[in-house]
């Protein structure tokens, strides 16, 4: 015979479901540093794929200031007739055809355009190296003040231990599969679950803010020849300064990565709700399902 009994997440008969709380999520001060290392993440994104315009090609070592060749490992070019160039992307002794987006792409006319990245990716759209470049300094010292204020506050108040690393606990093996399993079948958490981050939010949220971020900034700073000669360390700290801009571009790309894949996950987690939090601070839990 077939129950008759409730599902479990039905309150019993008579007992009304508990109203809705509005609850603080996040600080006046985590949101304006969210949104502002948001932007800037953005514009140096753009910026910097017009500068690697200027030379798409990565190295390790410094052999790429003596022989372009030696230590090569990336390139983005384009390949004759001209009239209908193709694009292309090697890695190593892999070539990919790209045409379309990468070496080759259409211009804002319509035209094909020999360019490294398309327009519609890169600050300014056209080729402009010096603005590129101006850009892209200004909004890296944007990156470094709120970041350091954002880890500032995460100190002071505790947040970066209680809300950013993941506790001993939720590093076991076990915890973290079962998180695992619960993105992989699209599960969020819900209530006053969904007042903390889980192990994967945490692991992720803690590798671009404490070492991608960081990464790309110190090999910035590297890449800069005025940089070397006051803390000649920087150079040698990646093994010379092609491999901090090999480096930065690896570092670079894995932020994209991350931007790209918390995107996705807003989206399918209730945008709405999510970017509300973020604006407004408070996030509703509880009340009728």
């Amino acid at each position: 015979m077939a129950s008759t009994a409730p599902p479990l997440d039905t309150p019993p008969p008579g007992m009304l479901a508990p109203p809705p709380r509005r609850v603080l999520r996040h600080h006046w001060l985590v949101r304006l540093t969210h949104w502002t290392n948001a932007l800037a993440i953005i514009l140096l994104l753009m910026t910097g794929l017009n500068i690697f315009g200027a030379h798409p090609r990565l190295y390790w070592g410094d052999a790429g200031s003596v022989d372009h060749r030696a230590g090569q490992w990336l390139e983005i070019g384009a390949s004759p007739p001209w009239r209908d160039p193709g694009g292309w992307l090697q890695i190593g002794d892999q070539r990919f055809d790209t045409s379309g987006l990468l070496g080759v792409s259409t211009s804002a006319k319509g035209a094909p355009n020999i360019v490294a990245f398309p327009h519609w990716a890169t600050l300014p759209s056209g080729r402009d190296l010096a603005t590129a470049r101006s850009w892209h300094f200004f909004f890296a010292w944007v990156l470094i003040l709120n970041g350091l204020t954002w880890l500032g506050h995460g100190l002071v108040s505790g947040r970066l231990w209680r809300d950013i690393l993941p506790s001993r606990s939720q590093l076991s093996p076990a915890h973290l599969w079962h998180d695992i399993v619960e993105h992989a079948k699209l599960r969020f958490p819900k209530g006053e679950a969904a007042l903390s981050y889980e192990v994967l939010q945490r692991l992720a949220y803690a590798g671009v803010t404490l070492i991608l971020i960081p990464t790309v900034i110190l090999t910035g700073l590297a890449m800069s020849p005025g940089m070397d000669a006051a803390w000649p360390f920087l150079d040698a700290l990646w093994g010379g300064r092609q491999s901090a801009r090999s480096v930065h571009f690896i570092a670079m790309a894995l932020i994209a990565g991350f931007l790209a894949l918390h995107l996705v996950l807003v989206l399918l987690s209730g945008p709405i709700r999510q970017i509300g939090a973020m604006i407004t601070g408070r996030l509703t839990i509880g009340g009728a399902k």
